[in-house]
């Protein structure tokens, strides 16, 4: 041993607050990092592909696999009468069959399972089934379903004061409406699962799933067997973004079912355009508002209609609607409110969790009010913003949480001023005044997204943490690795509360055999609960070694620090690894399970009113765009960010979510354009007809800046979750083109423009302004 005071206070490699890199960052650059479809698969092993529905609804009159018959190497036909359990996975409500009986609902339906002996014969095979169907007329428009009261759950409202009152009493009035797309996942990893039995008369699944657990219970209900019988493993997933939270579910069960039929290891993919027809997008919605304010823009009250485009079976939706109505108000004081959400059926694949999981949905109607309070009256969009945000005093939500922190306003004058705004939105009114084709806008947003599942059940996790006597840990938790960098973060939260070197932690995959009963990794949640759940392990351990060194050295507690791979005491240290051999050897147990719930939450549904959020994470952007008058192309010149992330963990990895999440977020809203024809068939299945932003999308210039601030609440390290709230920086740049073609009216009239903002539908934007003008006797600039 050496003396008390050498290396006591040098900080640990890895500690919270360091950027570190990705645990797997040089394995994906170097193209090492395995995904489920690059692992050697099992001897004998067979591929399944689903035989697809080829009209959207109606009746399935016969089916002939006759064609199949004389094929070598197709081994097996399954359909609904060989599943021997449940044959609807839905998670939370009924409505999603594994395969299709005789209803069809939506076009490309399962129906069958071919299973063979390559996945390209199993394809193959599959396009040869032929099917007779009696065809029905599907709904297809969000508008007929509101009409006819078409839902795949019922309505919720959220009720403040008296909207209705206040709207009549205000000095002004305004309405207006929107639709909004949806988006695909478009994850690099498509999905795929490997069944194979194991020796002990069960089934181990691998399978690229944000939600094991409930992989490995709904693969036992489709086999009629306890949960036990299934064990589930993800390792990684190559993107996912809540398109792997409900939709990877089907995969694993169908690849389960064929090797509990056959006796041998399955693996069921899909291939890209396939991918895209048969999974759940981010929903589709259609909403209205109605806004009363006064002379200065504060607003007396709101009417607003949430529309989510369900799809044909409820999935998430409940949920999502929820979250979009809880996110209609966004950053802003509502006095008095009536916001009702609408889960709206309609005869498409069933939509499902995406990035924002319906809060973006919510915050760009609040967004939207905004601005045009600010065109109404003449004033500048970020002072309406700092107008009517959240502050004490007015600080109740629509659903009656009370907000306690009130940090946007601080963060709106910080980006005012680091980005300039001021300055360059004066150099933009002379530069449009001068340009009769090129058109530039100056956009913001903020965002206050509320940060727990509103399922409380949900809000639950736990953590196994081994360390063996040369000192290594091991930790394994319940979260899932999808390239947001949950391990690194998990492994960071383990050094620092050990005191050791982060490369003695390891950290490994996700298995519903070592951490049980865990909740998806979503609702921006993962650090949150399973942080904690691992540092709750560590504290039992630590607190074990605390009381071994206490009873060994003769110390006391209150001198015994762990730090920098050694333990100090009063009388002297020892290395880490050294103690915990030496506590191996006295029979301390160096092995123990953690658990977190998060505190506070609840929602009563019935009254419309609680605490479903534990905290809220804040944030601000600004971005500057061009657009062309004539053709409607649009460019994003600059766009700033300042964000609200609590005390960073890792803050290289934050800015990276940041990043990551604004472009998607941009993309949601400007260039990604899903289309169904009339005949209820997805047009745009691959890259060819469905754009996401690519490299020459950026904008040329982004800054992003964390905000210096802590969580209020007690989470990890007092850090706050930043997977999906960035998403709606996005917003900032179609605020930033409906500014733009504002400017063609000197920002006295702002069309209406839905999304994505494509070309066309700037361009028709632009010939409304300009039509407007015309009306009111001014030439065009």
């Amino acid at each position: 041993m050496r003396h008390f005071e050498l290396n006591k206070d040098k900080t640990v490699n890895g500690a919270i607050g360091q950027s570190i890199h990705h645990e797997s960052a040089i394995k994906h650059v170097c193209g090492n990092a395995n995904y489920l479809d690059d692992n050697i698969v099992p001897s004998n092993c067979l591929y399944g592909y689903p035989v697809v529905s080829s009209i959207v609804t109606g009746s399935i009159i016969n089916i002939d696999t006759s064609a199949l018959g004389n094929i070598e190497g197709v081994i097996k036909v399954l359909s609904h009468q060989d599943i021997p359990g449940k044959k609807d996975i839905g998670p939370v409500f009924p409505g999603d069959t594994l395969l299709a009986e005789d209803l069809i609902e939506y076009h490309s339906q399962p129906i069958l399972l071919v299973v063979a002996t390559t996945f390209e014969l199993a394809r193959h095979a599959a396009s040869l089934v032929k099917i007779t169907y009696s065809e029905s007329t599907p709904v297809l428009d969000i508008h007929q379903a509101i009409d006819e009261n078409y839902w795949v759950r019922p309505p919720h409202t959220l009720n403040k004061g008296n909207a209705e009152s206040a709207l009549q009493n205000a000095a002004h009035t305004i309405s207006s409406d929107i639709h909004i797309g949806g988006q695909e996942h478009f994850y690099l990893e498509g999905q795929v699962a490997l069944a194979q039995p194991n020796q002990d008369g069960g089934m181990w699944v691998q399978t690229s799933t944000q939600h094991p657990t409930e992989v490995q219970h709904l693969v036992a209900k489709v086999l009629a067997q306890p949960f036990n019988y299934a064990t589930v493993e993800t390792r990684r997933m190559g993107g996912a973004f809540g398109g792997k939270e409900t939709q990877a579910a089907p995969w694993a069960c169908l690849a389960a079912l064929a090797c509990y039929h056959t006796g041998k290891a399955v693996k069921v993919k899909l291939s890209r355009s396939d991918d895209f027809k048969l999974t759940g997008k981010r929903h589709p919605f259609y909403n209205k508002y109605q806004v009363g304010f006064n002379e200065q823009g504060l607003i007396d009250g709101v009417n607003i209609e949430i529309n989510g485009n369900c799809g044909y079976s409820p999935d998430l939706s409940d949920a999502i609607v929820d979250r979009a109505m809880f996110h209609a108000d966004n950053a802003y004081f509502y006095p008095n409110a009536n916001i009702i959400g609408n889960r709206c059926k309609t005869n498409t694949v069933s939509h499902t969790a995406f990035r924002g999981f319906g809060g973006p949905q919510g915050v760009i109607i609040a967004e939207m009010m905004m601005d045009d309070i600010a065109y109404n009256i003449g004033q500048d969009p970020i002072e309406i913003r700092k107008l009517n945000l959240y502050k004490k005093g007015r600080d109740t939500t629509p659903y009656h949480q009370v907000v306690e922190q009130h940090i946007l306003l601080d963060m709106i004058n910080q980006l005012e001023i680091s980005a300039d705004y001021q300055q360059r939105k004066a150099a933009i009114r002379v530069f449009n005044q001068t340009s009769p084709i090129i058109k530039k806008g100056l956009g913001i947003s903020t965002v206050k997204f509320g940060i727990s599942f509103t399922v409380q059940h949900l809000n639950q996790a736990g953590a196994l943490l081994n360390i063996y006597s040369d000192g290594s840990l091991h930790i394994n938790h319940g979260g899932t690795e999808m390239g947001q960098g949950l391990n690194t973060k998990i492994a960071q939260i383990v050094a620092h509360g050990m005191g050791v070197d982060i490369k003695h932690v390891g950290i490994t995959a996700t298995r519903t055999d070592k951490v049980p009963n865990t909740s998806p990794t979503a609702a921006s949640s993962g650090t949150d609960l399973n942080g904690m759940a691992a540092l709750n392990a560590v504290n039992i351990i630590k607190q074990r070694l605390i009381d071994f060194v206490v009873a060994h050295f003769d110390v006391t507690a209150e001198s015994v620090q762990f730090n920098n791979d050694y333990v100090y005491h009063e009388k002297g240290e020892i290395a880490f690894a050294e103690l915990i051999g030496l506590a191996y050897l006295n029979r301390v147990s160096l092995s123990t399970t953690g658990y977190y719930a998060t505190p506070k939450i609840h929602y009563d549904r019935d009254k419309a009113q609680g605490h479903p959020f534990f905290y809220y994470a804040n944030g601000v952007a600004i971005s500057e765009v061009e657009i062309d008058t004539l053709t409607g192309e649009n460019s994003v010149i600059r766009t700033d960010i300042l964000h609200d992330v609590g005390n960073s963990i890792n803050p290289a990895l934050d800015i990276g979510q940041i990043e990551g999440a604004f472009i998607q977020g941009m993309g949601w809203l400007t260039t990604e354009d899903l289309q169904w024809n009339e005949q209820g068939k997805l047009t745009s299945f691959g890259p060819a007809t469905y754009k996401i932003p690519a490299i020459g999308d950026t904008p040329s210039e982004l800054n992003v800046d964390l905000y210096n601030s802590q969580n209020p609440e007690t989470t990890v390290f007092r850090s706050k979750a930043v997977g999906e709230p960035p998403f709606m920086h996005g917003i900032s740049v179609w605020c930033a083109i409906r500014n733009a073609i504002a400017s063609i009216n000197d920002e006295k009239y702002c069309p209406k423009l839905d999304t994505p903002a494509t070309p066309e539908r700037i361009l028709a934007a632009v010939v409304d302004a300009k039509t407007w003008r015309e009306k009111q006797g001014v030439d065009h600039a």
